[in-house]
């Protein structure tokens, strides 16, 4: 149960029997996601800083998770993500625009400017709104897979979330409901080592997260969180499980947030710089980028143009949601009744006579 599930060794190289053998044109894929995801967290941080944007959720160091995850879902999966989990987002092609626009809540946003700027979805690809409460998407995911379980369809849901999601109701009470029910559902949990301040070691006194699942009756996995390769065969295997009715899997994926919480947190108060650099030193995708190099797919000209690719598509990304107008004031009256109250309308009707 403890033990952790690898692809891609120290060298580089990859363990023939837990290589999922993914086609090249995919392995090639998985690298650029990864590489637009680092751009876009790189970006947004220099955004809020520069007061363009409220507020984000880094994600450098855990490319690897949501990246590998979401290569593994398939159409008519439901996704309930946590707010840093944008990889995810974009490997299902969630638009980087779509994604921006929620940030900065304006015309460009299809949810026009109603949630906090890191509560982003998309319903084309059933990825269900980011919520800020820690794991209450658990239940959620779980509901959405009873549901699916009970029409007889053959889909599955993922729930991500943080080592700090293990310590709350939410988690026991989907936990649980999933193991008596047998429902499809994917429980992957990112253990980035901290929830916001508080180290998992004072999470817990288990040996481990995914030896929870032993106490729900059913499987539980520990997998290298900085190997995408072994990301997306821990995923996809239990994705595959669930979706053939063979019940949950709550997988533990060991990473490491390499920045902080959010932009409104302080890592150094609560950790080191001697231990933010050897997890540096593990980064995900300089590590899939030596293994691609080992494999005669990438160079170093082709890494960095890949890396510049990146940059700029997040560049004209940013452009075109900066040059979005303001959410109209009327929208304020828009999509909660069929047809709008008389005294709702009038409220309508006077505000936009006072813009007059």
């Amino acid at each position: 149960m403890d033990s952790m599930i690898s692809v891609i060794r120290p060298d580089g190289t990859a363990d023939p029997e837990q290589d999922p053998g993914l086609p090249e044109e995919d392995l090639l894929l998985l690298y650029r996601k990864m590489a637009l995801l680092r751009a876009f967290d790189e970006k947004a941080i220099a955004l809020q800083r520069a007061g363009r944007i409220g507020f984000f959720v880094p994600s450098a160091g855990q490319e690897a998770c949501s990246v590998g995850a979401g290569h593994a879902l398939r159409d008519g999966d439901w996704i309930f993500p946590s707010y840093r989990d944008h990889g995810m987002a974009l490997m299902r092609g969630c638009p980087l625009e779509t994604l921006l626009g929620q940030i900065y809540g304006n015309a460009a946003d299809p949810t026009r400017g109603r949630q906090m700027p890191s509560h982003w979805c998309d319903r084309s690809i059933r990825l269900v709104s980011v919520s800020s409460p820690v794991a209450t998407q658990l239940p959620q995911a779980v509901g959405a897979a009873y549901a699916a379980k009970l029409r007889g369809e053959k889909v599955a849901s993922i729930a991500s979330f943080g080592d700090g999601g293990t310590s709350t109701g939410e988690f026991h009470a989907a936990m649980n409901f999933a193991g008596v029910f047998e429902t499809p559902t994917v429980f992957f949990c990112e253990n980035n080592q901290y929830a916001i301040s508080v180290p998992v070691s004072r999470q817990t006194a288990a040996s481990s997260l995914a030896v929870k699942a032993q106490a729900y009756g059913f499987r539980g996995i520990r997998v290298d969180g900085n190997d995408v390769l072994a990301v997306r065969k821990v995923v996809g295997d239990a994705l595959a499980r669930a979706r053939d009715g063979k019940g949950p899997t709550l997988i533990e994926a060991l990473t490491y947030r390499i920045g902080p919480h959010s932009t409104s947190d302080d890592p150094t108060i609560y950790r080191s710089a001697e231990e933010v650099a050897a997890w540096r030193e593990k980064d995900p995708i300089r590590r899939f980028a030596a293994f691609l190099s080992g494999r005669g797919l990438m160079d170093d000209a082709s890494i960095d143009a890949a890396a510049a690719e990146a940059k700029e598509a997040v560049r004209k990304a940013v452009e075109v949601v900066e040059a979005a107008p303001p959410v109209p004031f009327e929208s304020l009256f828009e999509d909660v009744y069929a047809e709008l109250p008389w005294h709702l309308a009038e409220a309508r009707d006077a505000l936009l006579a006072g813009k007059e």
